[in-house]
């Protein structure tokens, strides 16, 4: 206290005798060890591009290839085959996931095993036991609705898109599961307390809310079910690596029909994980102070710091 009323009579001398207050010189603090480590990272970059360059591969065949139309019916095959089976995953998902989390004993017992069973076993595995169905039924006898030989209806899609949607389905109900939990249990009850059933509760109330948790690993799962759809050549299905080695195979150009196929995965993945990231930030808009910055404000806020700001 005393201190306190010594320097109170300082700074009222300086106000009276009309002396200025002393700028703040604000010094950047200089970040070297970035500018080393970038300087390594564009080394070994640049070797490797220097080794690739010196290989023994026909770099002319790759550009030629990449657009070929054997090349792009594969890539939109892929892409067809990853949509179908993730939203067929997703559905499964989130109906396992309620199952999972009710209080019936046996649709809880019953998602589990369904859990148990797909996460078990490799995906590999599953297509294969999907596509030789008609070992164990050769007839697909439904009685009244249909009937016909497992053959002709497990055709190299339909199987496909059971091994690849099944498995995925296993995955998202955990991850609807851990978002359903993530929602407060306030919430549930002030639904009830308001007259709304359990299904209108979950679709209007928690399922809204557990979103921004369950997209996040939701595109991740869909990025990785882009590559894991090359499996799908075990089945007969011609996505893109399927056509691309049966290029290679006739071309006798095999890497360089593995980089088309590495090229355009590249750019599947880039594409949709562009829009995972806008879709990430919407979800995202009541929970953070500020949203995330977009890549062209990130860029931008990067380009900013390379100019040393100025010293008063």
């Amino acid at each position: 206290m005393t201190d306190k009323l010594e320097k109170e009579p300082v700074a009222d001398a300086r106000v009276a005798t009309g002396t200025p207050y002393e700028a703040i010189r604000a010094i950047p603090v200089r970040h070297y060890g970035r500018w080393v480590s970038a300087v390594v990272v564009v080394a070994v970059l640049g070797w490797l591009g220097y080794a690739f360059s010196q290989g023994n591969i026909l770099w002319a065949t790759v550009g030629d290839k990449l657009f070929d139309r054997t090349v792009v019916d594969g890539a939109w095959h892929t892409v067809v085959i990853s949509v179908c089976s993730m939203a067929l995953g997703l559905v499964l998902g989130v109906l396992f996931a309620v199952m999972r989390l009710s209080k019936n004993p046996v649709t809880g017992a019953v998602s589990w095993l369904y859990i148990w069973f797909f996460r078990g076993t490799p995906v590999y595995v599953q297509l294969l036991m999907w596509f030789n169905l008609s070992l164990i039924f050769p007839v697909i006898n439904l009685m009244p609705l249909y009937k016909n030989d497992t053959v002709a209806v497990m055709t190299p899609f339909v199987a496909a898109l059971l091994g690849l949607g099944l498995n995925e389905g296993a995955y998202m109900a955990e991850i609807v599961r851990a978002g359903i939990q993530s929602v407060d249990e306030g919430q549930t009850e002030a639904a009830h307390a308001l007259g709304m059933t359990g299904a209108r509760t979950m679709r209007r109330i928690v399922l809204p809310q557990a979103m921004r948790v369950i997209i996040p690993p939701t595109g991740n799962e869909f990025i990785n079910m882009l590559k894991t759809s090359s499996l799908v050549s075990v089945v007969q299905y011609t996505e893109l690596l399927r056509s691309t080695s049966n290029i290679g195979s006739d071309t006798t150009a095999i890497m360089e029909l593995l980089f088309v196929a590495s090229i355009w995965y590249l750019a599947l993945t880039s594409v949709f994980s562009v829009g995972q990231f806008y879709l990430e930030r919407r979800y995202a808009r009541g929970s953070l102070r500020s949203l995330p910055l977009t890549p062209w404000q990130r860029i931008k806020a990067n380009l900013s710091t390379v100019r040393r700001p100025k010293v008063a």
